[in-house]
C-alpha cells in the first residue's frame, strides 16, 4: 500500500500525549506510562486503529500500545482514540524491527499481527512478520505462557507462518483456516477483514503461546 505523504501528520501526533515519539525512553518502564499495572497488549501494524480502538473500548482491563510505520495511518487511528476517549492506548510510529531497542523481556502480555505483507517473494520473506527473527524477538519480549493472535487472507503465508511458529517454540492452541466459519467468539474485525470478508476470501487464524 503506498500511502500520500501528508506533512500535517507527524506536528498532530507530536502535540498528542498518547503518541510516544521517543520510546526508547521507556523501556522496561512501559506501566508508568499508563499510570498502572495492567496487562499490555501490542498491536504490529495497527493501520487505520479500527482494531487496536475497539479493544481498548471492549477490554478496559488491558492497556494497549499500537505501532505503525507510516504518520498518515497514525493519525487516523489516534483521532478514533480521541473519539473514543480511550486512556488505556499509546501509539508509537516506528519501524518494528526495532522492538528490542523499546521493550524489556517480558514486558509484554499478548501480540496481535493482523493482515501483515505477505511478502510473497522467497527472497523478502524474512522482512515477514511472522518469520523467525522476529518470533524470536517477539518470544524476548512477551511474558511466558503469553500468546501471538495472528490473522490474514493470504494462505501461502499463513502455511509458512505455522512452521516458523513451531521451528521457534511456540506452541499452537488454535489454528482456523476459516475463522467466520468457526465458533470463535473474541473475534474483532480490522478494516482489511472486512474487505477480504465482502470479497468471499476466508480468514485465517492461529493462536500461538510463548513456551520459555
Amino acid at each position: 500500500m503506498r500511502l500520500r505523504r501528508k506533512a500535517w501528520a507527524r506536528p498532530e501526533l507530536e502535540n498528542d500525549d498518547l503518541v510516544i515519539i521517543n520510546p526508547n525512553d521507556y523501556k522496561g518502564k512501559w506501566r508508568g506510562i499508563f499510570d498502572n499495572d495492567l496487562p499490555i497488549h501490542l498491536e504490529l501494524g495497527c493501520g487505520r486503529g479500527q482494531f487496536i480502538s475497539q479493544c481498548a473500548e471492549l477490554k478496559s482491563q488491558f492497556n494497549y500500545i499500537a505501532i505503525d510505520l507510516y504518520d498518515e495511518v497514525l493519525v487516523i487511528a489516534l483521532r478514533k482514540i480521541n473519539e473514543k476517549n480511550l486512556n488505556n492506548v499509546r501509539i508509537i510510529p516506528m519501524n518494528i524491527a526495532k522492538l528490542e531497542e523499546i521493550f524489556s523481556p517480558d514486558e509484554i502480555e499478548k501480540i496481535y499481527i493482523n493482515f501483515c505483507n505477505p511478502w510473497p517473494s522467497r527472497r523478502h520473506h524474512h522482512k515477514r512478520l511472522t518469520y523467525p527473527n522476529f518470533l524470536r524477538v517477539y518470544k524476548k519480549i512477551l511474558k511466558n505462557r503469553s500468546e501471538i493472535w495472528f490473522k490474514t487472507d493470504d494462505d501461502e503465508l499463513f502455511k509458512d507462518s505455522l512452521k516458523y511458529f513451531e521451528n521457534v517454540g511456540f506452541r499452537e492452541k488454535l489454528v482456523d483456516f476459516d475463522l467466520h466459519q468457526s465458533n470463535f467468539q473474541e473475534n474483532i474485525m480490522t478494516e482489511y477483514e472486512e474487505k477480504f470478508s465482502r470479497q468471499g476470501i476466508k480468514i485465517k487464524f492461529g493462536i500461538f503461546e510463548v513456551e520459555k
